[in-house]
Order: C-alpha cells, then structure tokens, then sequence
C-alpha cells in the first residue's frame, strides 16, 4: 500500500482522485470505481501497489506490438483492477478481483525486485498490461524511471482511460501503447463499458504528441461495434489525427464475462474491417485468428516482417527500411 498521486483534499477529509476521468468523489474509508484506491483517514492510498496478480514472460506481439522491437520478450505485470466495466471483459477474473486482504492474496514484489527479475529472464520490455495499467499508476511509474534509467524499454497495454497531467508525466518513461480503442461512439463507451469515448481520444492524440510510439486495437464484437460505417469514420480519424502509419490490430471477440451467449466475431468481419482501414491506413492486422499476420511495405507490397501467431519468423527490415524499394516502415526496430 502507498500513498496515491494524483488527488485532491477536499473538506471532512473527504478526497477527489485526479487519475482518471472518473474524478472520484471518495469518503472516509470508501473506495473509487476502480476498487483499488481507498480514502484512509482523509488520504488516497493504493491498495495494490507492488502486489502483482500476474507476471509473465511473453512474446512483444502477444500485447499486440508489431512495430515495436519485433521478437523481444516482454516482461509482462498486472495487478487487480479497472476502471472500466467492459461486459466482455476477457481478464474478468482479475479485473473484477476484490483488494479486500491483498496482502495475503499476492507477494509482494517491490519495482527493484521487478528490474531484477526482468534481467534474470533476459527481457528488454516491460510491459505493464492484463488489467488495466492506469490503476496501478505509482507502480508502474516507480518501475518505469528504474527501468528507463537501466535501458529497459517501458510499454503499456490500455484502455487509454487517463486524465492529461499523470499521463503527461507517465510519457517521459513510456516508450510505447498499445490503446484499445473499443469502439468510435459514445453510445458504446457508455452502454457496455460504462465509460466515455472522447477521454480516450485525447490520451490517442497526447501519446502521439509526446512521440510515444502508438499502435491502436479495436476488438469487434458482434452486433456492438460492427457497423462499418463507424469502422470507417472511426479509420479515417486515426489517419488524420493519428496518422496513416499508425498501426491498428482488428481483434475477434470470443464470448466471455456477461456476454457469454454472444456469437464469436465472423472472420468475414474482420475481413471487411481489414479492408475498410486499408484504404485509409498502412498497416492493419487481424488478431485472434490464427495463421500468419505480416508486415508489409506500403510503397511495393513486399513481406518485410513474416509473423505466425506471436512469433516473428523473419524481419527483413534494415535501418527503418524496406530492403527492396527503401520506403521508410514506421516503427522501433532497433533491438
């Protein structure tokens, strides 16, 4: 447990945390929408910090990450939480968890020990991903500038659901995100992830300012987000705002959490998706689906990455560039 950054003493020792767009209003010995930042005596406290639920070694194209240090291991963490209440949840088990009694729940790992064991697995990648990484904020930030000043590279797999000034300060340690980008209406944030989508498109717009290399994930769920109308304005924004070298990952949904009696997306969705975004947009990938997810240039059309599930089999890029014709193919390649 330690002390929260990012909030507000207001009167009778009653708080407002800062940290997400939520804006927390939190009584005395109440907790916030993410369940795991409590009012203690008139103080913001994380309950979760260096208590991980989860630490794994995984391929970088796991996040997914296809632009970014291409067959890196990423030395991957997550606590309990979320600040959102996604119905299709696929980590519910953890993003839902209770933080009642944590410390007897999961050991304690301190942000030097993560460092340590990072190396031990050979990984130049933390990510900090599974749940959601805003909620454990102080964690992931006291990790992150150890890692940095250790040439450790710092990614984040998130919601996106962030207020500007901790995601400011969280940039000058970030070297990548992967945002999902869940759908392009209010209508959907509200409706099934109790949430709003504008905050979510300033975080797209901050990240790319502060020269954090972004690549975005929009997970398809049948009869929700599948109107292609909406696909298309919503690829048409990324190019503009974003840009067209921005990479998007076109995700199968697979029933889960309270939508279990839902039909898994249709691989002629994703298709069509596929082939809406290429109009407007370089590099677009379909992921939950098997098989093989290539790079390719977008100036000749030859393979420059070979890729089978989360495995980079073949990265022919040289310098930044196609080894064929010499176009520039956005992202970090140096590993």
């Amino acid at each position: 447990m330690r002390e929260a950054l990012y909030y507000k003493k207001l009167s009778n020792k009653v708080v407002k945390c800062e940290l997400c767009p939520w804006m927390c209003i939190i009584k005395p010995d109440k907790i916030g929408m993410c369940r795991v930042r409590k009012n203690m005596a008139g103080k913001l406290y994380s309950l979760i910090y260096a208590r991980p639920c989860a630490v794994h070694v995984d391929p970088i194209e796991k996040k997914p990450f296809y632009h970014f240090m291409p067959g890196a291991k990423a030395f991957s963490i997550a606590t309990i939480g979320c600040n959102f209440f996604c119905e299709f949840c696929q980590n519910w088990q953890i993003s839902k968890a209770d933080a009642n009694n944590i410390d007897n729940q999961f050991e304690e790992l301190k942000p030097e020990q993560v460092i340590k064991v990072c190396k031990e697995n050979n990984c130049q990648i933390i990510s900090y991903t599974y749940t959601e990484p805003t909620i454990f904020y102080e964690y992931m930030l006291d990790i992150a500038k150890q890692a940095k000043k250790q040439g450790i590279k710092n990614t984040i797999v998130s919601n996106g659901y962030i207020n500007e000034a901790p995601l400011r300060e969280l940039c000058k340690v970030l070297d990548s995100a992967n945002i999902d980008l869940k759908a392009f209406t209010n209508d959907f944030y509200q409706k099934v992830c109790k949430g709003k989508l504008e905050p979510v498109l300033k975080t797209l717009k901050i990240l790319k300012q502060e020269g954090v290399w972004l690549e975005i994930t929009n997970l398809i769920v049948p009869g929700q987000n599948d109107d292609f109308e909406k696909i298309e304005e919503m690829c048409k924004w990324i190019a503009k705002e974003l840009g067209k070298d921005v990479p998007i990952h076109f995700s199968r949904f697979h029933p889960d959490y309270k939508m279990t009696d839902a039909k898994p997306t249709s691989v002629e969705t994703l298709e069509k998706a596929k082939e809406i975004a290429e109009k407007y947009l370089d590099y677009v990938y379909l992921g939950n689906v098997g098989g093989e997810t290539n790079t390719f240039c977008p100036k000749c059309r030859e393979t420059v990455i070979k890729r089978s599930v989360f495995h980079a089999s073949q990265n022919r890029i040289k310098r930044g560039k196609c080894p064929d014709c010499k176009q520039n193919i956005a992202g970090v390649w140096d590993t």
